[in-house]
């Protein structure tokens, strides 16, 4: 779902308000949250999920193009999100889609 399909999404939940009026109050959610995370604060939603900064320590990895070479990655803060348990049951509804088959490689 993009933007402009949760906006549709509301605008349809909501009919006496209009896209218009909508798309600045999205805008005005993404900011509060992206905000609240930016001074490290939890951002809450009960029965949605949790939106928190986690530390990942420093760490050695791969490169991918050359697999013998070791690269250092540096400590980082990275924004999580964790489903609430109305969200966890309502996904576990949902029926399970068998695999596509990945394509052949080209050689």
């Amino acid at each position: 779902m993009t933007k402009a399909e949760l906006v549709d999404a509301i605008a349809k939940k909501l009919p006496a308000m209009k896209k218009k009026d909508i798309s600045p109050l999205v805008d005005a959610t993404f900011e509060s949250i992206q905000d609240a995370l930016a001074r490290e604060e939890k951002c809450t939603f009960v029965g949605f999920g949790v939106f928190e900064v986690r530390e990942r320590k420093a760490r050695e990895g791969r490169n991918p193009q050359d697999p013998t070479k070791k690269v250092k990655i540096p400590a980082k803060k990275v924004p999580v999100f964790r489903p609430g348990k109305a969200l966890k049951e309502k996904v576990a509804k949902l029926k399970i889609k068998p695999a596509k088959k990945a394509a052949a490689k080209k050689k």
